[in-house]
Protein backbone atom coordinates (compact mmCIF):
# COMPACT_ATOMS: atom_id res chain seq x y z
CA UNK A 1 0.00 0.00 0.00
CA UNK A 2 1.28 3.51 -1.24
CA UNK A 3 2.07 5.63 2.33
CA UNK A 4 2.57 9.04 3.36
CA UNK A 5 6.31 7.65 2.90
CA UNK A 6 6.07 7.25 -0.90
CA UNK A 7 5.27 10.92 -1.61
CA UNK A 8 8.62 12.33 -0.98
CA UNK A 9 9.49 15.89 0.90
CA UNK A 10 6.49 17.46 1.55
CA UNK A 11 7.79 20.61 2.17
CA UNK A 12 6.12 23.14 1.01
CA UNK A 13 3.82 20.77 -0.61
CA UNK A 14 -0.17 21.80 -0.44
CA UNK A 15 -1.17 18.12 1.53
CA UNK A 16 -4.93 17.31 1.10
CA UNK A 17 -5.57 14.95 4.29
CA UNK A 18 -9.41 12.57 4.48
CA UNK A 19 -9.86 12.76 8.28
CA UNK A 20 -12.79 11.23 9.73
CA UNK A 21 -13.98 13.73 12.26
CA UNK A 22 -17.86 12.26 12.56
CA UNK A 23 -17.89 13.13 16.41
CA UNK A 24 -20.84 13.38 18.92
CA UNK A 25 -21.82 16.46 19.75
CA UNK A 26 -24.18 18.34 22.36
CA UNK A 27 -25.57 21.23 20.68
CA UNK A 28 -22.19 22.59 19.77
CA UNK A 29 -20.01 20.79 22.08
CA UNK A 30 -18.34 17.95 21.35
CA UNK A 31 -18.62 14.61 23.60
CA UNK A 32 -16.20 12.53 22.25
CA UNK A 33 -13.16 13.86 20.45
CA UNK A 34 -11.58 10.47 20.25
CA UNK A 35 -11.51 10.56 16.52
CA UNK A 36 -10.14 13.99 16.44
CA UNK A 37 -7.00 12.85 18.82
CA UNK A 38 -6.65 9.36 16.56
CA UNK A 39 -5.90 11.48 13.65
CA UNK A 40 -3.42 13.85 15.62
CA UNK A 41 -0.30 11.64 14.85
CA UNK A 42 -0.46 11.95 10.74
CA UNK A 43 -1.52 15.81 11.37
CA UNK A 44 1.77 16.54 13.18
CA UNK A 45 3.72 14.75 11.22
CA UNK A 46 2.93 16.21 7.96
CA UNK A 47 3.23 19.83 9.77
CA UNK A 48 6.24 18.48 11.23
CA UNK A 49 7.40 18.05 7.70
CA UNK A 50 6.77 21.37 6.71
CA UNK A 51 3.58 20.79 4.84
CA UNK A 52 0.65 22.60 4.05
CA UNK A 53 -2.20 20.60 5.13
CA UNK A 54 -5.66 21.31 3.85
CA UNK A 55 -8.14 18.80 6.47
CA UNK A 56 -11.23 17.44 4.93
CA UNK A 57 -14.04 15.27 6.55
CA UNK A 58 -17.67 15.05 6.96
CA UNK A 59 -19.93 15.38 10.23
CA UNK A 60 -23.60 13.96 10.59
CA UNK A 61 -25.34 13.10 7.95
CA UNK A 62 -26.47 16.55 5.92
CA UNK A 63 -28.86 16.35 2.83
CA UNK A 64 -26.05 17.39 0.45
CA UNK A 65 -26.19 20.76 1.22
CA UNK A 66 -24.94 23.21 3.54
CA UNK A 67 -26.84 22.93 7.01
CA UNK A 68 -25.35 25.15 10.57
CA UNK A 69 -25.99 22.11 13.03
CA UNK A 70 -23.46 20.20 10.81
CA UNK A 71 -20.59 22.58 10.32
CA UNK A 72 -17.01 21.39 11.24
CA UNK A 73 -16.84 24.84 13.47
CA UNK A 74 -16.56 22.80 16.40
CA UNK A 75 -13.78 20.44 15.68
CA UNK A 76 -11.75 23.38 14.18
CA UNK A 77 -11.63 24.92 17.30
CA UNK A 78 -10.92 21.52 18.93
CA UNK A 79 -8.28 20.34 16.57
CA UNK A 80 -6.66 23.96 17.05
CA UNK A 81 -6.66 23.15 20.96
CA UNK A 82 -4.80 19.83 20.54
CA UNK A 83 -2.30 20.60 17.63
CA UNK A 84 -1.18 23.90 19.32
CA UNK A 85 -2.26 26.47 16.90
CA UNK A 86 -4.82 28.33 15.11
CA UNK A 87 -6.86 25.74 12.10
CA UNK A 88 -8.55 28.07 10.20
CA UNK A 89 -11.83 26.93 9.00
CA UNK A 90 -13.32 27.53 5.26
CA UNK A 91 -17.07 28.15 5.09
CA UNK A 92 -17.02 26.26 1.85
CA UNK A 93 -15.80 23.06 0.69
CA UNK A 94 -14.41 23.88 -2.70
CA UNK A 95 -15.66 27.62 -3.29
CA UNK A 96 -13.68 30.51 -2.82
CA UNK A 97 -13.13 30.68 1.17
CA UNK A 98 -11.37 27.03 0.79
CA UNK A 99 -9.44 28.36 -1.81
CA UNK A 100 -8.07 31.64 0.54
CA UNK A 101 -7.40 29.32 3.25
CA UNK A 102 -5.06 27.39 1.35
CA UNK A 103 -3.58 30.24 -0.21
CA UNK A 104 -3.09 31.24 3.29
CA UNK A 105 -1.36 28.85 4.35
CA UNK A 106 2.69 28.66 5.63
CA UNK A 107 4.54 25.62 5.78
CA UNK A 108 3.60 23.46 8.96
CA UNK A 109 -0.14 25.57 9.43
CA UNK A 110 -3.20 23.68 9.39
CA UNK A 111 -6.60 24.44 7.61
CA UNK A 112 -9.82 22.56 7.50
CA UNK A 113 -12.37 22.83 4.65
CA UNK A 114 -16.39 22.63 5.32
CA UNK A 115 -18.56 19.55 5.77
CA UNK A 116 -17.76 17.47 2.31
CA UNK A 117 -21.49 16.34 2.32
CA UNK A 118 -22.47 19.83 2.39
CA UNK A 119 -21.90 18.74 -1.55
CA UNK A 120 -24.10 16.34 -3.02
CA UNK A 121 -21.62 15.08 -5.08
CA UNK A 122 -19.16 13.98 -2.16
CA UNK A 123 -21.69 10.20 -1.46
CA UNK A 124 -23.47 10.37 -5.39
CA UNK A 125 -24.00 7.13 -7.09
CA UNK A 126 -22.85 8.54 -10.47
CA UNK A 127 -19.33 8.35 -11.13
CA UNK A 128 -19.01 11.42 -12.85
CA UNK A 129 -20.65 13.33 -10.55
CA UNK A 130 -18.13 12.43 -7.84
CA UNK A 131 -15.20 12.66 -10.24
CA UNK A 132 -16.15 16.19 -10.95
CA UNK A 133 -15.87 17.29 -7.14
CA UNK A 134 -12.75 15.09 -6.88
CA UNK A 135 -11.16 17.28 -9.76
CA UNK A 136 -12.27 20.60 -7.70
CA UNK A 137 -10.41 19.23 -4.43
CA UNK A 138 -7.74 18.00 -6.33
CA UNK A 139 -6.76 21.61 -7.82
CA UNK A 140 -6.07 22.93 -4.10
CA UNK A 141 -3.35 20.20 -3.67
CA UNK A 142 -0.37 18.62 -4.75
CA UNK A 143 -0.75 15.50 -2.80
CA UNK A 144 -3.59 13.11 -1.05
CA UNK A 145 -3.44 11.34 2.00
CA UNK A 146 -6.01 9.24 3.33
CA UNK A 147 -6.20 8.83 7.24
CA UNK A 148 -9.85 8.71 7.77
CA UNK A 149 -10.65 4.85 8.39
CA UNK A 150 -14.39 5.09 9.31
CA UNK A 151 -14.99 5.98 5.65
CA UNK A 152 -12.71 3.62 3.61
CA UNK A 153 -15.35 1.31 3.01
CA UNK A 154 -17.19 4.24 1.01
CA UNK A 155 -16.48 5.09 -2.46
CA UNK A 156 -16.92 8.88 -2.52
CA UNK A 157 -15.28 11.49 -4.15
CA UNK A 158 -13.25 12.59 -0.66
CA UNK A 159 -11.89 8.82 -0.31
CA UNK A 160 -12.20 7.28 -3.25
CA UNK A 161 -11.94 9.46 -6.98
CA UNK A 162 -9.61 12.36 -5.83
CA UNK A 163 -6.59 9.57 -4.70
CA UNK A 164 -6.84 8.68 -8.32
CA UNK A 165 -5.79 12.16 -9.57
CA UNK A 166 -3.20 12.83 -6.92
CA UNK A 167 -0.15 10.94 -5.70
CA UNK A 168 -1.60 9.49 -2.62
CA UNK A 169 -0.71 7.65 0.43
CA UNK A 170 -1.89 5.47 3.36
CA UNK A 171 -1.81 8.06 6.57
CA UNK A 172 -0.79 6.35 10.07
CA UNK A 173 -3.65 6.18 11.51
CA UNK A 174 -5.10 3.83 8.57
CA UNK A 175 -1.67 1.90 8.35
CA UNK A 176 -2.14 1.00 12.14
CA UNK A 177 -5.90 0.09 11.84
CA UNK A 178 -5.46 -2.01 8.42
CA UNK A 179 -2.69 -3.60 10.31
CA UNK A 180 -3.92 -4.15 13.81
CA UNK A 181 -7.23 -5.75 12.02
CA UNK A 182 -5.24 -8.14 9.83
CA UNK A 183 -3.91 -9.54 13.08
CA UNK A 184 -7.30 -10.91 13.59
CA UNK A 185 -8.43 -12.05 9.95
CA UNK A 186 -4.92 -13.51 8.76
CA UNK A 187 -3.46 -16.35 11.05
CA UNK A 188 -4.65 -15.07 14.47
CA UNK A 189 -3.43 -16.45 17.59
CA UNK A 190 -5.38 -19.18 19.15
CA UNK A 191 -7.61 -19.05 20.44
CA UNK A 192 -9.65 -16.59 18.33
CA UNK A 193 -12.69 -15.25 20.37
CA UNK A 194 -15.40 -12.15 18.80
CA UNK A 195 -17.78 -10.50 21.14
CA UNK A 196 -20.35 -9.41 18.70
CA UNK A 197 -23.31 -7.55 19.76
CA UNK A 198 -25.45 -4.36 19.04
CA UNK A 199 -29.19 -4.20 18.13
CA UNK A 200 -29.37 -5.96 14.61
CA UNK A 201 -28.31 -9.77 13.38
CA UNK A 202 -29.13 -7.98 9.61
CA UNK A 203 -26.48 -5.33 10.17
CA UNK A 204 -23.92 -8.63 10.73
CA UNK A 205 -24.83 -10.89 8.46
CA UNK A 206 -21.36 -10.90 6.44
CA UNK A 207 -19.27 -10.87 9.17
CA UNK A 208 -21.07 -14.10 11.23
CA UNK A 209 -20.53 -15.64 7.89
CA UNK A 210 -17.14 -15.29 7.57
CA UNK A 211 -16.13 -15.90 11.13
CA UNK A 212 -18.03 -18.98 11.46
CA UNK A 213 -14.60 -20.61 8.74
CA UNK A 214 -12.00 -17.86 11.32
CA UNK A 215 -12.96 -17.75 15.05
CA UNK A 216 -12.77 -20.69 17.66
CA UNK A 217 -15.65 -19.66 19.50
CA UNK A 218 -18.25 -16.19 19.00
CA UNK A 219 -20.16 -14.44 21.88
CA UNK A 220 -23.30 -13.37 21.18
CA UNK A 221 -25.41 -10.34 23.14
CA UNK A 222 -27.16 -7.37 22.52
CA UNK A 223 -30.18 -6.90 20.37
CA UNK A 224 -28.91 -9.10 18.10
CA UNK A 225 -29.34 -12.17 20.50
CA UNK A 226 -32.81 -12.09 20.31
CA UNK A 227 -32.70 -13.18 16.95
CA UNK A 228 -30.26 -16.20 18.24
CA UNK A 229 -33.11 -17.51 21.04
CA UNK A 230 -36.05 -17.18 18.94
CA UNK A 231 -33.51 -19.75 16.33
CA UNK A 232 -33.15 -22.14 19.15
CA UNK A 233 -36.82 -22.01 19.71
CA UNK A 234 -37.03 -19.85 22.80
CA UNK A 235 -39.46 -17.15 23.66
CA UNK A 236 -38.05 -13.55 23.88
CA UNK A 237 -41.02 -11.56 24.55
CA UNK A 238 -40.94 -8.22 23.77
CA UNK A 239 -37.81 -8.05 23.19
CA UNK A 240 -35.86 -6.77 19.53
CA UNK A 241 -36.76 -9.92 17.07
CA UNK A 242 -36.21 -10.03 13.50
CA UNK A 243 -38.02 -12.62 12.79
CA UNK A 244 -37.21 -12.70 8.81
CA UNK A 245 -33.79 -13.43 10.09
CA UNK A 246 -34.70 -16.38 12.30
CA UNK A 247 -34.01 -19.39 9.78
CA UNK A 248 -30.46 -17.44 8.78
CA UNK A 249 -29.50 -17.57 12.16
CA UNK A 250 -30.65 -21.55 12.46
CA UNK A 251 -27.87 -22.28 9.35
CA UNK A 252 -25.21 -20.00 11.26
CA UNK A 253 -25.98 -22.56 14.41
CA UNK A 254 -25.56 -25.10 12.29
CA UNK A 255 -22.56 -24.37 10.30
CA UNK A 256 -20.80 -23.34 13.72
CA UNK A 257 -21.59 -27.35 14.84
CA UNK A 258 -20.51 -28.85 11.31
CA UNK A 259 -17.09 -26.47 11.47
CA UNK A 260 -16.13 -27.27 15.48
CA UNK A 261 -16.70 -23.35 16.55
CA UNK A 262 -18.76 -22.61 19.59
CA UNK A 263 -21.30 -20.30 19.53
CA UNK A 264 -21.65 -18.77 23.14
CA UNK A 265 -25.29 -17.65 23.83
CA UNK A 266 -26.47 -15.74 27.58
CA UNK A 267 -27.77 -17.77 29.95
CA UNK A 268 -29.99 -14.92 31.69
CA UNK A 269 -31.16 -11.72 30.31
CA UNK A 270 -31.85 -8.63 32.18
CA UNK A 271 -35.32 -7.71 31.13
CA UNK A 272 -37.42 -4.92 31.83
CA UNK A 273 -41.09 -3.46 30.99
CA UNK A 274 -40.11 -0.81 28.77
CA UNK A 275 -37.29 0.97 26.80
CA UNK A 276 -36.30 3.55 29.32
CA UNK A 277 -32.97 4.33 31.99
CA UNK A 278 -35.84 3.99 35.16
CA UNK A 279 -37.87 1.12 33.80
CA UNK A 280 -38.73 -1.91 36.12
CA UNK A 281 -36.42 -4.78 35.30
CA UNK A 282 -35.51 -8.19 36.30
CA UNK A 283 -32.96 -10.87 35.41
CA UNK A 284 -34.49 -13.74 33.90
CA UNK A 285 -33.19 -17.05 32.45
CA UNK A 286 -32.68 -16.73 28.83
CA UNK A 287 -34.86 -19.11 27.23
CA UNK A 288 -37.89 -17.97 29.32
CA UNK A 289 -38.10 -14.11 28.96
CA UNK A 290 -41.68 -13.55 30.51
CA UNK A 291 -44.31 -12.09 27.51
CA UNK A 292 -44.27 -8.16 27.66
CA UNK A 293 -40.84 -8.20 29.23
CA UNK A 294 -38.18 -6.70 26.72
CA UNK A 295 -34.12 -7.75 27.15
CA UNK A 296 -32.16 -4.88 27.56
CA UNK A 297 -28.56 -6.90 28.58
CA UNK A 298 -27.38 -9.86 29.64
CA UNK A 299 -27.54 -11.24 33.24
CA UNK A 300 -25.06 -11.58 35.61
CA UNK A 301 -24.16 -15.08 35.05
CA UNK A 302 -24.06 -14.69 31.69
CA UNK A 303 -21.31 -12.01 32.35
CA UNK A 304 -19.35 -14.21 34.19
CA UNK A 305 -19.80 -16.74 31.33
CA UNK A 306 -18.69 -14.44 28.95
CA UNK A 307 -15.78 -13.42 30.82
CA UNK A 308 -14.64 -17.02 31.11
CA UNK A 309 -14.88 -17.71 27.65
CA UNK A 310 -12.27 -14.76 26.94
CA UNK A 311 -10.02 -15.57 29.38
CA UNK A 312 -7.67 -18.18 27.44
CA UNK A 313 -8.08 -16.44 24.68
CA UNK A 314 -5.04 -15.27 22.46
CA UNK A 315 -6.66 -13.43 19.87
CA UNK A 316 -10.15 -11.19 20.77
CA UNK A 317 -12.22 -9.14 18.51
CA UNK A 318 -15.41 -7.11 19.60
CA UNK A 319 -18.09 -5.14 18.19
CA UNK A 320 -21.71 -4.06 19.45
CA UNK A 321 -21.90 -3.62 23.13
CA UNK A 322 -23.81 -6.35 25.45
CA UNK A 323 -27.03 -4.07 26.19
CA UNK A 324 -28.21 -0.35 26.63
CA UNK A 325 -25.20 0.80 28.11
CA UNK A 326 -26.30 4.49 28.18
CA UNK A 327 -28.13 2.96 30.93
CA UNK A 328 -26.67 2.92 34.02
CA UNK A 329 -29.11 -0.59 34.97
CA UNK A 330 -28.56 -2.16 32.02
CA UNK A 331 -24.49 -1.48 31.20
CA UNK A 332 -23.60 -4.83 33.34
CA UNK A 333 -22.97 -6.89 30.69
CA UNK A 334 -20.75 -4.32 28.63
CA UNK A 335 -18.92 -3.75 31.18
CA UNK A 336 -18.06 -7.09 31.70
CA UNK A 337 -16.76 -7.95 28.25
CA UNK A 338 -14.91 -5.01 28.70
CA UNK A 339 -12.78 -5.63 31.95
CA UNK A 340 -12.76 -9.69 30.75
CA UNK A 341 -10.96 -8.40 27.52
CA UNK A 342 -8.72 -6.29 29.78
CA UNK A 343 -7.77 -8.77 32.18
CA UNK A 344 -6.80 -11.25 29.00
CA UNK A 345 -4.88 -8.79 27.02
CA UNK A 346 -3.05 -8.17 30.16
CA UNK A 347 -2.34 -12.06 29.91
CA UNK A 348 -0.86 -11.94 26.19
CA UNK A 349 -3.97 -11.48 24.02
CA UNK A 350 -3.97 -9.09 21.18
CA UNK A 351 -7.43 -7.41 21.45
CA UNK A 352 -9.55 -5.15 18.68
CA UNK A 353 -12.32 -3.02 19.91
CA UNK A 354 -13.94 -2.36 16.69
CA UNK A 355 -15.07 1.14 16.63
CA UNK A 356 -18.61 2.56 16.97
CA UNK A 357 -20.86 1.89 19.74
CA UNK A 358 -17.60 -0.71 21.22
CA UNK A 359 -15.54 2.15 21.31
CA UNK A 360 -17.95 4.67 22.54
CA UNK A 361 -19.05 2.07 25.59
CA UNK A 362 -15.30 2.44 26.71
CA UNK A 363 -14.73 5.79 26.77
CA UNK A 364 -18.55 6.69 28.76
CA UNK A 365 -18.11 3.71 30.95
CA UNK A 366 -14.54 5.06 32.20
CA UNK A 367 -12.41 2.22 31.08
CA UNK A 368 -8.65 2.96 30.08
CA UNK A 369 -8.26 2.51 26.60
CA UNK A 370 -4.57 1.65 27.01
CA UNK A 371 -5.92 -1.68 28.47
CA UNK A 372 -6.73 -2.88 24.76
CA UNK A 373 -4.19 -3.60 22.20
CA UNK A 374 -6.16 -1.18 19.75
CA UNK A 375 -9.30 0.69 19.54
CA UNK A 376 -10.53 1.14 15.99
CA UNK A 377 -11.86 4.45 14.43
CA UNK A 378 -14.46 2.61 11.97
CA UNK A 379 -17.11 0.23 13.00
CA UNK A 380 -18.35 -0.20 9.39
CA UNK A 381 -15.10 -0.12 7.89
CA UNK A 382 -13.75 -2.76 10.74
CA UNK A 383 -16.64 -4.84 10.14
CA UNK A 384 -15.93 -5.22 6.59
CA UNK A 385 -12.14 -6.24 6.91
CA UNK A 386 -13.60 -8.90 9.61
CA UNK A 387 -16.12 -9.98 7.12
CA UNK A 388 -13.57 -10.12 4.77
CA UNK A 389 -14.01 -7.54 2.21
CA UNK A 390 -12.11 -5.63 -0.26
CA UNK A 391 -12.56 -2.01 0.98
CA UNK A 392 -12.25 1.16 -2.32
CA UNK A 393 -10.39 3.49 0.04
CA UNK A 394 -7.49 0.81 0.22
CA UNK A 395 -7.66 -0.51 -2.75
CA UNK A 396 -7.30 2.38 -4.48
CA UNK A 397 -3.88 3.00 -2.32
CA UNK A 398 -2.15 -0.27 -3.76
CA UNK A 399 1.16 -0.19 -4.95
Amino acid sequence: MKTIDTLGDLRGKRVLVRSDFNVPLDGTTITDDGRIRAALPTLQRLSDAGARVVVMAHLGRPKGSPDAKYSLAPVAARLGELLGQDVRLASDLVGPSARAAVEGLADGQVALLENVRFDARETSKVDAERAELAAELARLADAFVSDGFGVVHRKQASVYDVAQILPAGAGDLVLKEVESLSRATTDPQRPYAVVLGGSKVSDKLGVIANLLTKADRLLIGGGMVFTFLAAKGHSVGASLLEADQVDTVKGYLAQAEANGVEIVLPTDIVAADSFAADAPHTTVAADAIPDGKMGLDIGPDSARLFAAKLADARTIAWNGPMGVFEFDAFAGGTCAVAQGIIEATSAGAFSIVGGGDSAAAVRILGFDEEGFSHISTGGGASLELLEGKELPGLTVLAD
